[in-house]
């Protein structure tokens, strides 16, 4: 039985719903008591998902958003529910498949781009318009993965396809305006935890759950204020004094981290009467 509450709130429209940043952007959903459309290829595991959330107001819509055509077919599905959106999280992610770029045939590329950069171009387009007719200035979060500014090692066609997810969210920003409506990129720079893996095997990937929350702010509304920018970074919470002091280092940013990484390395390679003199020469 739904929750009466719930069913009085806009809902928030998730793709990827049984991925794994998907099912993260549900379960922080439901923790908000917030409704949700789930949007995933795979009707068992969309059935799985509602079971996990029997009165939390969840709708599950087993459907694939491949290309133009399996777009438009989503917006009149979502249309026929006769409820407006609050917000569209776009948790859509590939296969990462391994190897270089120059050991595989160009249609290689232009195959990862169909499948990983165009979903989400094609669901843009359908579903934008549908955002804009809920007509409360609603966000549209595009969830992206790790590469797109630094190449990724051995994982060339994700880098290229990352890369080009970032551009096509700060072209999407603008392009949004005239329709009230805010198109970001949560860019995650690291693999993510899933719910069924040890905390401790990967303590350095943040969990779904916690990006979850983050794609939530971004739509809006919430306690805090959204960022504006086209293009947000993942960055983890700090919990607390005490957690920092434990480890002041654990939530910088991966490349802040490695220039500290490298600062003290030199440092620590220098001569202390060179380091000395050069401080001596600094001060005046």
């Amino acid at each position: 039985m739904e929750n009466p509450v719930i069913g009085t709130i806009k809902p928030l429209l998730v793709l990827g719903a049984t991925g794994v940043v998907g099912r993260g952007v549900v379960q922080a959903a439901v923790a908000a008591a917030r409704p949700v459309i789930a949007v995933a290829r795979d009707p068992v595991a969309l059935e799985r998902l509602g079971d996990e959330y029997p009165h939390a107001g969840l709708v599950v819509l087993a459907h694939r958003v491949g290309n133009e055509a399996d777009g438009v077919e989503l917006a009149r599905r979502v249309r026929a529910l006769g409820r407006p959106l609050a917000g569209v999280v776009a948790a859509l992610a590939g296969n990462a498949r391994r190897g270089r770029i120059l050991d595989q045939p160009a249609a290689e590329l232009a195959r990862t781009l169909d499948e990983d950069l165009m979903p989400h171009l094609a669901a843009a387009r359908a579903l934008l318009p549908l955002l804009a007719d809920g007509g409360r200035g609603g966000g549209y979060v595009m969830v992206g993965g790790p590469g797109s500014e630094y190449s990724w090692a051995g994982y060339g066609h994700r880098s290229v396809t990352a890369a080009a997810l970032r551009m096509l969210a700060c072209v999407l920003h603008e392009e949004a305006r005239p329709l009230a409506v805010r198109v970001q990129l949560l860019s995650v720079d690291t693999p993510v935890r899933s719910q069924d893996m040890d905390p401790a095997a990967c303590p350095q990937w943040p969990g779904a759950l916690a990006i979850g929350q983050c794609a939530l702010e971004m739509v809006g509304p919430g306690a805090g204020v959204a960022p504006t920018g086209a293009v947000v970074r993942y960055a983890p919470r700090v919990p607390g004094p005490s957690a920092a002091a434990q480890d002041p280092e654990s939530h910088t940013p991966l490349a802040a981290r490695c220039l500290h990484d490298a600062r003290s390395l030199l440092r620590a390679l220098t001569p202390v009467s060179y380091r000395n003199e050069a401080s001596r020469h600094g001060s005046k």
